[in-house]
């Protein structure tokens, strides 16, 4: 029976994801979300990347870009957006290049995988998105700075005009946020947290730490 999971904020840990994607076990025919946020913080983004484009030829991978990812793309249009990533976690993803202060080191595949990357995904239950959304608007309609920079902390939503259950990554919690129209499974695994995914169908969680230990 295929499954739909979503997976919170990665950060760059890399030994989360392997651990995680290998506890999920991913079938042909289950549809994986991630939600977002795969660059910056943690150790090895470059890793992180790899492991997204290799798990499109395991199972019906869906990427949504956050506001990190975002920020890696635009910092190749000009010096300030280059610094402003820097600023805020790029320096870390290009040490897992082995590069200071250049782009040249990132294989053009992360970039492209990056600019694949959708601003959200609908089902005919669930919303999936990075950051927030504005509750009487079409997720085709919403814009950029709600789906990947507004924080749960400024603006907790009312539920969605579809009446769909919507799972949102972007604002860290020590513990999944159910609130029964949204769930936040950014659960700060690049901070001493946990890398959490969620099977919205039967309820299932899996978690690991930075490390690769599956919660019990």
């Amino acid at each position: 029976m295929s499954r739909i999971i979503a997976i919170g904020d990665i950060h760059g840990c890399s030994v989360a994801l392997s651990a995680l994607i290998t506890a999920i076990n991913p079938k042909p025919d289950d549809t994986i979300i991630t939600l977002g946020d795969y660059v910056d913080r943690g150790l090895d983004s470059k890793g992180v990347l790899h492991q997204l484009i290799a798990l499109t030829n395991r199972c019906h991978l869906i990427p949504i870009l956050g506001n990190h990812d975002e920020m890696m793309l635009h910092a190749r249009d000009s010096d300030a957006d280059f610094q402003h990533w820097m600023n805020i976690g790029g320096d870390a993803t290009l040490d897992s290049y082995s590069s200071t202060g250049t782009l040249s080191h990132i294989p053009p595949e992360h970039f492209q995988f990056l600019e694949k990357c959708v601003p959200f995904y609908e089902t005919d239950t669930h919303l999936f998105l990075h950051a927030n959304y504005a509750p009487a608007l079409p997720l085709d309609q919403q814009d950029e700075h709600t789906l990947r920079w507004l924080s749960l902390r400024d603006c907790v939503p009312e539920p969605h005009f579809s009446e769909k259950i919507a799972v949102v990554g972007h604002t860290p919690q020590s513990e999944v946020l159910d609130l029964g129209h949204l769930i936040c499974i950014d659960t700060n695994c690049c901070d001493g947290g946990w890398l959490t995914a969620l099977d919205v169908e039967s309820g299932q969680v899996w978690q690991v730490d930075v490390a690769g230990n599956l919660r019990t």
